[in-house]
Order: C-alpha cells, then sequence, then structure tokens
C-alpha cells in the first residue's frame, strides 16, 4: 500500500501493480479498493494500475466538510503520481465521480464508465431521502442507513438484503461505509430527479469515453447509460452480454478484456 496527499492533506491510500501505462480505479458506493482487487490484478497485466480507497474509506482519510472537489482533487493526486496522465475506469457513483473529474480538466487520456446510476426515466428518489438518511446516519444507525439505500434507491429485494445481513464480513464492511454515503448523492447532484440528463457537465467530457451496462442490470441503469451516450462528445457504447450491475465484483475478466480493448485502441 502506498499513499498520496491530497490538496486538503488528506491521505488517500492506493495499491499500485503492473507496469505500462496509467489506469485508475474509481469504486462505488460502499466499495473500497478490496472490490476491485481481481479486475486490478487482471488489467495489471497491460497497465500501471492504481486502485484506490476512495476518502472515507478503508486506509485513506476522511477531512471534514466533505465536498465533491475534494474527491476530484484525490483524483488529481493520483494522476500526479501516476506520471502526470492516466486513463481512468469507474463504476456506479464512481464513474460519475469519474465524469466530474475529466469535466473538470484532469489529464484524462481516456474515460471508461460502468453503469452511471442516473435516474433519466423513472420515479425520482422520495424528496426526503438524503435527510432521512442522515437522520440514520447522525443516530448511529449504520445498519438500517445501509438498508435504506439498498432497499430505496438500488431496490435490492428484502430477500437478498436479508442473506446479505447473514454475511457477517460483508455486512460489517458495508456498515464500516455507511458515513460516506451522504459523499454518493453530493457526487450525483441534480441527476437523480427522474428528468432528461442535461448535457452540462458531460458535454465538458470530449475525450474517448466508453459507457458501458449489462444486459441483465435493470432498465433504469440500461436508460441512463444511453442518455450519457446522447450527450457526451466522443463516445463508445457497450453492452456486456450477461453482466449486471455488480460486475465489477463478480465478473471482473470480461470487464478487464473491453477495458483492455478500449484503452489499447
Amino acid at each position: 500500500m502506498s499513499k498520496v496527499i491530497s490538496a486538503d492533506g488528506t491521505s488517500i491510500a492506493f495499491d499500485q501493480t503492473g507496469q505500462g501505462p496509467a489506469v485508475i480505479l474509481v469504486a462505488s458506493a460502499l466499495a473500497d479498493r478490496s472490490d476491485a482487487a481481481k479486475l486490478a490484478g487482471l488489467l495489471a497485466e497491460r497497465f500501471t494500475v492504481i486502485n484506490y480507497d476512495r476518502r472515507g474509506r478503508g486506509d485513506s482519510g476522511d477531512t471534514k466538510p466533505y465536498a465533491v472537489e475534494r474527491e476530484v482533487e484525490d483524483l488529481e493526486a493520483l494522476i500526479e503520481a501516476a506520471g502526470g496522465s492516466a486513463f481512468m475506469f469507474g463504476s456506479s457513483s464512481g464513474s460519475v465521480l469519474a465524469l466530474r473529474g475529466a469535466a473538470s480538466g484532469l489529464n484524462v487520456k481516456k474515460l471508461a464508465v460502468y453503469e452511471p446510476p442516473f435516474r433519466v426515466d423513472d420515479a425520482p428518489l422520495p424528496a426526503d431521502f438524503q435527510s432521512r438518511l442522515n437522520e440514520l446516519l447522525a443516530a448511529d444507525r449504520r445498519g438500517d442507513a445501509v438498508k435504506y439505500f439498498m432497499r430505496t434507491d438500488m431496490g435490492v429485494p428484502a430477500v437478498i438484503l436479508a442473506l446479505i445481513r447473514f454475511l457477517p464480513g460483508t455486512w460489517r464492511k458495508l456498515t464500516a461505509m455507511a458515513h460516506t454515503l451522504p459523499y454518493e448523492y453530493a457526487v450525483m447532484g441534480d441527476t437523480l430527479a427522474g428528468r432528461p440528463l442535461s448535457a452540462e457537465p458531460w458535454a465538458c467530457v470530449t475525450i474517448p469515453t466508453l459507457v458501458m451496462d449489462g444486459s441483465k442490470s435493470p432498465v433504469r441503469l440500461r436508460s441512463a447509460a444511453a442518455a450519457l451516450t446522447g450527450v457526451l462528445p466522443n463516445p463508445q457504447r457497450r453492452t456486456l452480454a450477461g453482466q449486471d450491475h455488480s460486475a465489477v465484483v463478480r465478473s471482473p475478466n470480461a470487464l478487464a478484456a473491453v477495458l483492455v480493448e478500449f484503452f489499447n485502441a
């Protein structure tokens, strides 16, 4: 494990493996660098892979107050550590953070995103969703906050959620990162209102951008990928057969093959 110091003094932990052009992996909600470890290992055969803990997770610091701009600065520090430029891959809300980083002018050569969770043709989240989430966290009801997020936003069936709670290691890991859930909604901004996706700031991402989804994912996520493709200046679109929203963890081989092809093109 290595660390870089972000602009506000926060320590950002990362694993660096492999040789070749740099690729930075940006995690989704309630994920740390362990979730993408297998994907990182596969990509390390061709690239120098930087797999990091977003602030507030794992071995990284969490300087208050939180702001999306600080997470973009974290990416900037990692890019500098990688030699000044990098490819970037983000999954779910991590893909939106990666997009915001590219839109801000970070030196990203190519960007690949998997299922940004915009709500463009689906019902918006409940009006009190974020305030309710904050109330649960303020009361230190971390498990209830995770359940509320997974049921209300992610749509995880109750039976699946009950099964997850019987996996002690997994449940402890999720609840340990519960306090970062409000960070995800700051990253998502106004993209969860159930309205057509605005061109801004995504139209500022002029680099080649691969937008991926899985053929088994919910229609909402596939519609979001299509909407993003429609507003980007230089997009490519790819649907991964047989994959769902958990491709990073469950199908790293399928994902790595597509990323290698795109980044090497």
